[in-house]
């Protein structure tokens, strides 16, 4: 477990962004835990360890502060799951393995990133909308909430093949 001491001096430039393996997944599984209400499982995780699927993790040291998984389909990338540790959120990083990301798909051939997220969360459409996606749709009832259901915005930013 990352000493909380070492969250505090994070800054986006000491990050290095790497793929991830399957024996990251304790770290990830306790930061899904920590970010989500309703968090994938460690099969659905494992699930995702195909040809199709780029799995990223962003570290800073040996510790792991975030991650994203992106499935791959004909010319199109679609984020899956992208979180960082919560004790270093509002520092770039999420915004860095973004990035990557989207660099990543661009270069391997994709024509455009496409994802989901909740119509609640301000901070991760800020960010999206900063970084030039724009809302192309939206999906009612998308996601578990502690009221029923919630819509998924739908945002997709074009990769300039």
């Amino acid at each position: 477990m990352p000493c909380p001491d070492l969250y505090r001096r994070v800054m986006a430039t000491d990050l290095l962004v790497r793929p991830l393996s399957p024996a990251d997944l304790p770290s990830v599984l306790d930061i899904e835990r920590q970010g989500y209400s309703y968090p994938w499982s460690e099969a659905v995780f494992l699930d995702c360890f195909k040809d199709s699927y780029r799995l990223w993790a962003v570290c800073h040291g040996e510790f792991l502060a975030g991650y994203a998984v992106v499935a791959y389909m004909v010319d199109e990338a679609h984020l899956l799951n992208i979180c960082t540790h919560p004790q270093v959120r509002g520092k770039g990083i999420g915004r860095q393995l973004l990035r990557h990301l989207l660099s990543a798909a661009s270069r391997e051939g994709m024509s455009k990133l496409l994802l989901e997220v909740r119509a609640s969360n301000e901070a991760a459409i800020g960010l999206y909308e900063v970084e030039g996606f724009r809302e192309i749709g939206r999906r009612p009832g998308y996601y578990p909430a502690a009221s029923g259901r919630e819509d998924a915005r739908v945002m997709a930013l074009g990769l300039g093949r």
